[in-house]
């Protein structure tokens, strides 16, 4: 093999799909695809691995992946490392500052908080149930005013009087907007003021009880939207810091884990080569009646060949993969 020595860091989440390439000497990350999954979690990895075999000659040291889809990405590319969205997260967090005491992360679908103490994850709280208070609302509303989802944040700057939107649920949110709107009140006014109503939603369920600290990090897609910070750092009074690459926190987290476990143990990667991106994959799923667990079984094929295949509690359908 030739090439820049890399370590690869694979997110994939319900809305996105992110990847990153960072050098093994310097830590340095030196390519990044952020990818719209849009529901297909394996074409768009697939697509995100072409990418980046395009984009340089790289030797690929060890595999990190995460996220919602970590267990897919793993089987596909050939990870030595599969951790948790937290851990993920919160590895980034120290990378980019040693001193960080409080992650804020608000993705797509979901969103958490991580309270790190002495170097350590001491707390954390996930909401995966409502949609209120993340990207995919964000989107969602952005599409129904009419403006750029990229154009939110620096709208919602300009708000002199922000209105008060009840944020508690995606419902009740829209209703008030659109009755807001009805009353004659600004598009920067609103988009303010549901800002400051995703911030109390997401500060009284999913920080409830949480001791906020400097140093805070906010990470995620909805990091971009500069609305969101200037009404978490009016609710907290505290600064709040966007990493750089706040888009790929979780893939760059999964790359440091596998650098890390690397140092450790000297392993040989599993990596199945950026061939990934030139293969064919499909996924075939079906319902076991062999007994009484009727279990939702999931096969993983490449090029014809099965390589995973997961669902099954008594373990029947593993010797699938051969």
């Amino acid at each position: 093999m030739s090439g820049r020595e890399v370590f690869l860091g694979i997110d994939v989440g319900s809305v996105s799909t992110n990847l990153v390439l960072v050098d093994a000497c310097t830590d340095t990350m030196l390519e990044k695809q952020y990818l719209r999954t849009n529901g297909t979690p394996i074409e768009t990895l697939v697509r995100g691995m072409r990418l980046l075999s395009e984009a340089g000659e790289w030797q690929v040291v060890g595999v990190g992946a995460t996220g919602s889809g970590r267990q897919l990405a793993a089987a596909i590319v050939g990870a030595d490392v599969v951790k948790n969205e937290i851990t993920a997260h919160a590895v980034a967090a120290l990378k980019h500052d040693p001193r960080t005491s409080t992650v804020i992360e608000i993705g797509g679908q979901d969103s958490k908080i991580i309270l790190i103490r002495n170097g350590v994850v001491h707390d954390f709280a996930m909401n995966t149930i409502c949609a209120a208070g993340t990207g995919a609302f964000l989107d969602q509303q952005a599409a129904r005013l009419g403006i750029d989802i990229n154009d939110f944040g620096s709208l919602a700057l300009k708000s002199r009087h922000p209105v008060r939107i009840a944020g508690r649920c995606t419902v009740f949110a829209e209703s008030d907007m659109i009755h807001k709107q009805q009353l004659g009140h600004s598009v920067a006014d609103i988009l303010a003021g549901l800002c400051q109503a995703m911030v109390r939603n997401y500060l009284s369920n999913v920080a409830k009880g949480k001791r906020i600290e400097p140093v805070v990090l906010f990470q995620g897609g909805v990091a971009a939207n500069s609305g969101i910070r200037r009404a978490l750092e009016e609710a907290l009074g505290l600064e709040v810091e966007v990493p750089p690459h706040f888009d790929v926190m979780g893939a760059l987290g999964a790359a440091a884990l596998a650098k890390e476990q690397w140092i450790r143990c000297r392993y040989a990667t599993r990596f199945a080569g950026f061939a990934v991106g030139r293969s064919d994959f499909a996924a075939d799923s079906w319902e076991c009646t062999q007994c009484p667990n009727h279990c939702e079984v999931v096969k993983i094929t490449r090029d014809g060949r099965p390589i995973a295949c997961w669902g099954s509690r008594c373990g029947r359908h593993q010797s699938a993969t051969g």
